[in-house]
């Protein structure tokens, strides 16, 4: 199932939040090389997870991570911002209508649909919280588990060639979008608009964020 979780929240949920964190140090540190930081427990945290962000995880029947994104607005601190303006021609992101999604993970032992889970999840945050855009950086990997899923977004700006390729996209909510993506995470519409409402219950209703 997804969870709706703040960082503050973490603390309530150690063992989704520790292997999260593990298979964040697994896939950014081990598979990919990135230059992140890993501390003695084994988990890959940053300056971002310290800003009471909002993360998307897929819990597995164990109660483990299967997969998750992070979640802040813009109009604090955010990665595109701070460190990729050089792919928006120095331009930021700075409106309450647009999001940052950033480290889309996902468990060695994910299982199928869970990317598309994810994205799922991501459109009813979009959806219940008056979004129009989620803004983000991916590099050359995530294109094939875009397109696969149905969820391709925008792309703004690209540097780099093959596997070093990196770039910053924009996605957008749209009902077919919604559908498809459904359709792949083999998850029922009304699945996904109940665990959301699990969470935030009739705090944050839908919103018709195509008439904003």
């Amino acid at each position: 199932m997804i969870r709706y979780l703040y960082g503050d929240q973490l603390i309530d949920h150690p063992k989704l939040a520790h292997t999260m964190f593990e298979d964040r140090a697994g896939q950014f540190k081990t598979r990919l090389g990135w230059e992140v930081q890993v501390n003695a427990f084994g988990e890959e945290r940053d300056a971002y997870d310290d800003l009471n962000p909002l993360y998307v995880i897929w819990e597995t029947a164990m109660g483990a991570h299967g997969g998750s994104m992070r979640f802040l607005p813009t109009t604090g601190r955010t990665m595109v911002n701070e460190h990729f303006l050089d792919l928006t021609d120095g331009v930021p992101f700075q409106s309450p209508f647009i999001w940052e999604c950033t480290r889309f993970c996902l468990s060695r032992h994910a299982e199928p649909g869970t990317a598309a889970a994810l994205m799922l999840a991501g459109g009813e945050i979009m959806q219940g919280f008056g979004i129009r855009h989620f803004v983000g950086v991916f590099d050359a990997r995530m294109v094939r588990i875009y397109n696969r899923i149905g969820a391709a977004p925008e792309v703004l700006g690209t540097q780099g060639a093959g596997r070093q390729t990196i770039s910053v996209g924009l996605w957008e909510f749209s009902e077919a979008a919604q559908k498809r993506v459904s359709q792949v995470a083999g998850i029922p519409l009304q699945s996904s608009r109940d665990w959301f409402e699990k969470s935030f219950g009739d705090v944050l209703p839908q919103q018709d964020v195509s008439a904003a």
